[in-house]
């Protein structure tokens, strides 16, 4: 194991400002463009991860009453794209925010904010480590092939808990946000103010969020059912992967949802 392999700290405050939370998302990225070798590797980890989540969740991605939730969930909180633009605009304005939106959208904000951050950084610790064991390929294959290994010496539980906690907290907040009477028609009444502070990106994932839950909880599973999925499977995913007694790549059977053959 390269002796540089050490767990790096993992920002874990739940106290600290919006803005705070992005400018370490924001200090990062900047790390990964002055080194295009980890920028890749940061999105091989990325790319292998979202694999994983379309093995885990293939037959909620095929349930029609829980698809546009995990699609939701998928792309706005995992997916693989840059989020930079996004970011820039929302830390630009975040002085602002509190005048415009509602205090339960503030409250979303700081969820979102933090849970992007603690994401962010487990991301950047594991394709330091990725860079690490395989410095000459950056692929999704190779990427699959050291995940397991890559998790465990990143380690740090706690984080991967507070992480997991968020999302569920990030849910919860939403399935409450869509029992707000009248607050659809005062979201469409926000596009314009909204807009002219740049928060367009914030708009668009509260109206998203919105529809897509306000769907679900009309559903035969309900938000609590789906919200309860995601966390029994991500704590199972999580408790496997810190279980030494399953190996990294001499037994493939224990980790169908690392084989490139799914994609």
């Amino acid at each position: 194991m390269p002796k540089s392999l050490v767990t790096p700290f993992i920002y874990r405050s739940h106290t600290a400002t919006i803005g705070e939370a992005l400018a370490i998302v924001n200090g990062l990225r900047y790390i990964q463009r002055q080194n295009p070798e980890l920028l890749s590797s940061v999105t091989a980890i990325k790319s292998a991860q979202m694999h994983r989540f379309q093995y885990s969740y293939k037959d909620v991605l095929l349930n029609p009453d829980m698809a546009p939730a995990a699609g939701f969930f998928l792309s706005e909180l995992y997916d693989v794209r840059d989020f930079s633009e996004r970011d820039h605009q929302f830390e630009r304005v975040v002085p602002t925010l509190q005048r415009i939106f509602p205090k339960s959208v503030v409250d979303m904000a700081f969820i979102l904010a933090h849970l992007h951050a603690i994401s962010e950084q487990l991301d950047h610790a594991m394709a330091t480590i990725f860079l690490e064991l395989s410095p000459c390929d950056s692929s999704l294959q190779a990427a699959l092939h050291y995940y397991v290994a890559i998790w465990r010496t990143v380690g740090n539980p706690t984080a991967r808990s507070d992480q997991l906690a968020l999302v569920q907290r990030l849910g919860n907040d939403l399935a409450k946000f869509i029992q707000k009477p009248g607050l659809r028609t005062m979201l469409k009444l926000m596009r314009a103010p909204a807009q002219a502070g740049g928060l367009q990106h914030l708009q668009t994932f509260l109206e998203l969020g919105f529809d897509t839950f306000s769907k679900l909880r009309h559903s035969s599973c309900g938000v609590s059912g789906f919200l309860l999925t995601i966390q029994q499977r991500e704590t199972l995913w999580i408790d496997r992967l810190f279980d030494t007694q399953l190996t990294s790549h001499q037994n493939p059977q224990n980790w169908p949802e690392l084989e490139s053959f799914h994609n």
